[in-house]
């Protein structure tokens, strides 16, 4: 049977990904991750030593998160049918494996030798970081991965999953500010993309053959900008105020979340393609736009920045352990 199939996307498997075939032998994680890693530094080193420095990238991180990342959600989601009830297993595994990460984070001022270590209103800011994912470096991963079908399967995820993180990212700092986080939720382009795109996929809807190149190329940029855009946002920030805080939030990140992915995996029956797409789902880098959204709610933006920085760095390590180790 077609990995795909069985997971209820209809397009061709990737022979890879075929029973009896060991993945972790056929594909070297270094030279895989190395290429969108290599976009990251040279957005970093162009940002810092050459005259396109952040005031050039600013526009280009509000091009990419308002216009061109939304299209190629769009895009991905649409572009192939998709049988939520067939894929429930793999929607199910994503959601309860968020939840528990959410769980978690919110959890931190309540652990014994942990919580009194803990500035509160740092914990809301930083919250975020041990669930939230970096989407650009997802969809690059799915595609080196799987081709079409895994960057189908992890839209999916981002889909279900980016509402979710976004209600769960806004929350803790909106409870004792004054932001309305139902507003700023409504107003996220992420979301109304994948929401969009999930309706128009289930409605039947195709994008026109007319308009299928330009969208393709659109899509094919945001990848590279968004890559490049999140290197050159890095930033090492005040991570010495706060170190038992930032162990914790990037433990639950970049270490328990892909173990909690493998008992999901196990407890939903994922076949190969659907696990490894949740694993490394599960070992991405944190948002990028966590700071953004911390300092534009009146939180500690430099220090969530560095937390960015750390999480970004500490992905060339967890995903190789998900995807090489537990998968």
């Amino acid at each position: 049977m077609h990995a795909a199939a069985a997971c209820g996307f209809h397009i061709r498997a990737n022979p890879r990904f075929l029973p009896g075939i060991k993945y972790s032998q056929a594909v070297n994680y270094a030279q895989l991750l190395l290429p969108d890693f290599s976009l990251i530094l040279c957005g970093y080193l162009i940002c810092r030593y050459t005259a396109l420095n952040r005031s050039v990238w600013q526009p280009v991180e509000s091009l990419v998160y308002y216009l061109l990342f939304p299209v190629l959600l769009f895009q991905s989601i649409v572009k192939s049918p998709v049988d939520i009830g067939a894929a429930s297993g793999l929607i199910a595994a994503g959601l309860l494996s968020g939840l528990i990460g959410i769980a978690l984070a919110y959890s931190l001022p309540h652990w014994p030798w942990v919580g009194k270590r803990i500035d509160v209103r740092d914990h809301a800011a930083s919250a975020q970081v041990a669930f939230r994912f970096n989407s650009f470096i997802g969809l690059a991963i799915a595609e080196r991965l799987a081709g079409t079908e895994g960057l189908l399967m992890i839209a999916v995820l981002i889909g279900v999953c980016v509402p979710l993180f976004n209600v769960a990212a806004v929350w803790p700092m909106a409870r004792n500010g004054k932001h309305s986080f139902v507003r700023e939720l409504a107003r996220n382009p992420l979301i109304v993309a994948t929401l969009s795109g999930l309706v128009a996929n289930l409605l039947g809807f195709q994008i026109p053959d007319w308009a299928a190149p330009t969208v393709g190329r659109i899509s094919a940029t945001s990848l590279a900008l968004g890559l490049m855009a999140a290197g050159a946002g890095l930033e090492f920030g005040l991570l010495t105020r706060g170190k038992t805080l930032s162990v914790a939030v990037l433990s639950i990140r970049h270490l328990v979340q892909p173990l909690i992915a493998f008992g999901m995996a196990r407890l939903f029956g994922l076949n190969p393609v659907q696990t490894t797409m949740l694993l490394a789902f599960s070992a991405l880098p944190t948002a990028s736009t966590c700071y953004v959204l911390a300092a534009r709610m009146g939180y500690n933006g430099p220090y969530v920045a560095g937390l960015v920085t750390m999480s970004t760095l500490l992905g060339m390590v967890s995903l190789p352990f998900a995807l090489g180790f537990l998968r």
